[in-house]
């Protein structure tokens, strides 16, 4: 006695309802991305508190405790990573040093990156 193999192709009815869960979820996603906003200065402003309190607290280590330039590095790697190896991490601040060039990058970026654009062109964005 020969046993009969069903072919496996899928019916209409599994076809239509993979198809629909797809097109959900590519544009629920779709619609998230849009829906962001930039992040607010008062959001920069309280994550950075955070990050400071965390620096005083030992979880960053004790390099970024060693001084005022040191902890600000740390502080602003810990605002943004990415946006701190773009724009400091080849070139950290140093002790008295003002760059507001660089300033307005890493704020720009931290906006870019709230809206889930690219980063590209952030770098060099603002130089006179």
């Amino acid at each position: 006695m020969a046993i009969k193999k069903k072919p496996l192709l899928p019916n209409s009815s599994s076809c239509c309802f993979v198809v629909f869960i797809f097109s959900i979820l590519l544009f629920s996603s779709t619609a998230l991305a849009k829906s962001r906003r930039p992040i607010t200065e008062a959001e920069t402003r309280q994550k950075k508190n955070e990050c400071y309190a965390d620096i005083e607290s030992g979880l960053w280590g004790w390099q970024c405790k060693s001084s005022v330039i040191a902890k600000e590095n740390c502080a602003l790697r810990c605002l943004s990573t990415p946006c701190y190896d773009l724009i400091y991490a080849g070139d950290p601040l140093e002790e008295g040093e003002k760059d507001l060039i660089r300033s307005q990058e890493f704020k720009y970026c931290m906006h870019k990156l709230s809206l889930g654009e690219s980063l590209e062109g952030v770098k060099g964005s603002f130089e006179y």
